[in-house]
């Protein structure tokens, strides 16, 4: 078969590889329908996640149809269409049993860490796929869900839902910022009014995504380029700044940002992957009672994210911008890596 290999910092090719087989009986193999690609496989082709093997094949998102079931497996069968989580989770250690699935104490790849696929193990984007931890570590995608809708399903959508809304407390009748519109601020942006958000504003420095968090439930964006963005922001809130302010960038001004919108009593959720050091004004923020979260993905509302989608509940299908045949990976890499010149947020690869 093949698959979308590493190679060390920089270097990636499509290319022939070895086939996956049953090595635990909790395994399931796949065939993969669709895949994409996240922001996490940029980091590893940087270099950025030393404990990835040089030679493992890249993914955590995926769906595909069982070809093949290990013998403890009962409650999949082969032929059923899978949504496959990108956290693989044994689903009875002491991390699981306390929902802290993406910490689960399983042995596939690192003890405690549960991002397995496309990290310590082969992953999503090859022609097939082992997967493991497979009752408890994938779905069976109800009729009428597309593979567009679906592949949202893997990572961010619970990621937007559960580090930005859950973790920052969204209640009915909030007004909420979210500071970076890429693919995670936009989940975040679409799953806030699952929690009854009333004013949901878009922030980044650039229009056209701020004019796609609309599409996806925004009511107001501002472009955080301009000189007096924060006066813009603030006047949604009477001055005096929003409830819930959400950071999806992952860079240390975005993060202040937050902590400057937020009001007395209310809760900064730090949803952006920070790869350095962030200082944080506690002399201001302790005497405001201010609440500051961070986390990685459990995937624990993975499930009722899917039911959402399924009974049309929650319209996710236009995040998908660009579509590739599996023989046009390098292509979509390109095309996902320059989302400023290509207007990309997430690329289905079939």
């Amino acid at each position: 078969m093949k698959g979308l290999v590493y190679g060390g910092p920089g270097v990636r090719e499509w290319k022939d590889v070895p086939d996956p087989v049953i090595e635990k009986p909790t395994d399931v193999l796949v065939k993969m329908e669709a895949t994409t690609i996240c922001g996490s496989d940029l980091h590893v082709l940087k270099g950025d996640v030393p404990e990835t093997p040089v030679g493992t094949v890249l993914g955590h998102e995926g769906v595909g149809v069982v070809t093949e079931v290990g013998d403890a497996v009962s409650s999949i069968k082969v032929g059923d269409r899978l949504l496959l989580s990108c956290m693989s989770t044994c689903g009875h250690c002491a991390n699981c049993r306390k929902g802290l699935l993406s910490h689960c104490l399983g042995d596939e790849g690192a003890v405690g860490d549960a991002w397995a696929f496309g990290h310590y193990i082969n992953g999503t984007q090859a022609e097939y796929v082992r997967v493991p931890y497979a009752e408890t570590s994938s779905y069976r995608i109800p009729a009428g869900v597309s593979d567009r809708a679906a592949i949202l399903l893997s990572d961010i959508l619970p990621t937007g839902f559960e580090i930005g809304v859950q973790n920052g407390q969204v209640k009915p009748g909030d007004t909420v910022a979210i500071i970076g519109a890429g693919p995670v601020g936009l989940a975040a942006v679409a799953t806030a009014g699952l929690q009854g958000a009333a004013k949901i504003i878009s922030v980044d420095l650039d229009d056209n995504r701020l004019a796609r968090a609309k599409e996806f439930g925004a009511t107001a964006g501002v472009n955080s380029g301009a000189a007096d963005w924060k006066e813009q922001l603030l006047a949604f809130t009477d001055g005096e700044g929003v409830d819930v302010a959400m950071e999806a960038v992952g860079i240390p001004p975005t993060l202040q940002m937050a902590t400057e919108i937020v009001r007395p009593g209310g809760h900064v959720a730090n949803i952006g992957v920070h790869g350095k050091p962030v200082e944080i004004a506690m002399q201001k923020l302790w005497t405001k009672n201010i609440g500051i979260t961070m986390g990685l993905v459990n995937t624990t509302s993975l499930e009722m994210l899917l039911n959402l989608v399924a009974a049309g509940k929650l319209d996710v299908e236009n995040f998908v911008t660009h579509e590739f045949s599996f023989d046009e990976f390098e292509k979509a890499y390109d095309v996902f890596a320059n989302a400023a010149e290509t207007k990309a947020l997430k690329v289905l690869i079939r």
